[in-house]
Order: structure tokens, then C-alpha cells, then sequence
């Protein structure tokens, strides 16, 4: 049994005129979300080995407090400019290349991609929006990640910051 953890970046800075939208940072409260988000996971002890994550600011600043909150090594988070806005099928694409070596693997991405990926993942609830900084965590039943499919997750948890009723 494997673990996958999906997390939609925080939320981001839009007062600068004209940035681009590679360079966009997150704002006072993506900045607050994002180790809040990583928080709840290290109470709930769902640490992962390895961080996957878009190389947009947004998302690698996102990867970065989530992995100091649950005191993960930087070593353990790598980018990979195929989940720059990616589509499900590139997101599992992705995944799937991982193998069999880690235990827990967490993704930070975009919407619309993750929020339909989550969805499609999941086998045992409808994921329709994934907020900013949301984190949906369940269960895959398979040895290796090549072997991830879709409608694979269970006991699938969808958490996000302003959530105050905990993970549902």
C-alpha cells in the first residue's frame, strides 16, 4: 500500500503588473497556508519521502514551506517542469515514472489539472475543486508506481485552509 498526496499551490500575488506568470509568488496569505496545510499533515503523521513539484515560483515556494513544516530534507523535493499546468494524464505520467522506491509521494501542481486528476484518481468520492493550498491524500493499493491507474486512491481526504472542520 502507497500513499499519494496531491497539493494545489497557495494562494498567489497578482499585484505586479504584467509579471509573468512563471515568476508569480504567493501572497501574505499563501505565505500562512502553506505551512498551516503542512501542519495538519505532520499531526496526522503523513509525511511523505518525496515532493514533486512545478517549478513555477507559486508552487516550488508552496513545496518548499510544506517540506521544512514536516522537516523533510531539501534532497527529497524535486521539480519537474511537466507539472507546470499539466493535464491528468501528464500528472500520472508522471507518477508512474517513479517506480516502486517511495512509500508517499506528494505532488504540487495547478488547477485545472490537479483538481481533475484528483478526481479521476480517487474511487471513492467526487473531487469538483481543489482551493488554494488544498491537500487531497488517500491510499493506492499497488507495489509499484507504474502501476497507478485511475480510481486507484481510497480512503481519499480532501483538506484545505480555511477547512475548519478538519479533513472530510
Amino acid at each position: 500500500m502507497k500513499r499519494l498526496t496531491l497539493v494545489r499551490h497557495a494562494k498567489s500575488d497578482w499585484s505586479v503588473a504584467g509579471q509573468p506568470d512563471w515568476e508569480r509568488t504567493l501572497n501574505a496569505r499563501g505565505l500562512k497556508d502553506a505551512p498551516e496545510m503542512g501542519r495538519r499533515l505532520r499531526e496526522r503523521k503523513l509525511k511523505p519521502d518525496l515532493i514533486l513539484t512545478s517549478p513555477a515560483a507559486r508552487a516550488l515556494t508552496t513545496a518548499t514551506l510544506l517540506a521544512k513544516e514536516l522537516g523533510l530534507p531539501a534532497d527529497k523535493l524535486h521539480k519537474d517542469e511537466r507539472l507546470y499546468h499539466a493535464s491528468p494524464g501528464v500528472i500520472l505520467e508522471v507518477i508512474r515514472e517513479l517506480g516502486g522506491t517511495s512509500r508517499h509521494v506528494m505532488i504540487v501542481a495547478h488547477n485545472p489539472g490537479l483538481t481533475e486528476f484528483s478526481d479521476q484518481i480517487a474511487s471513492d468520492r467526487r473531487i469538483d475543486h481543489m482551493p488554494t493550498c488544498a491537500v487531497v491524500t488517500g491510499s493506492v493499493d499497488v507495489r509499484q508506481w507504474t502501476d497507478l491507474d485511475w480510481q486507484s486512491a481510497k480512503d481519499t481526504e480532501l483538506d484545505y485552509p480555511r477547512n475548519s472542520d478538519g479533513p472530510s
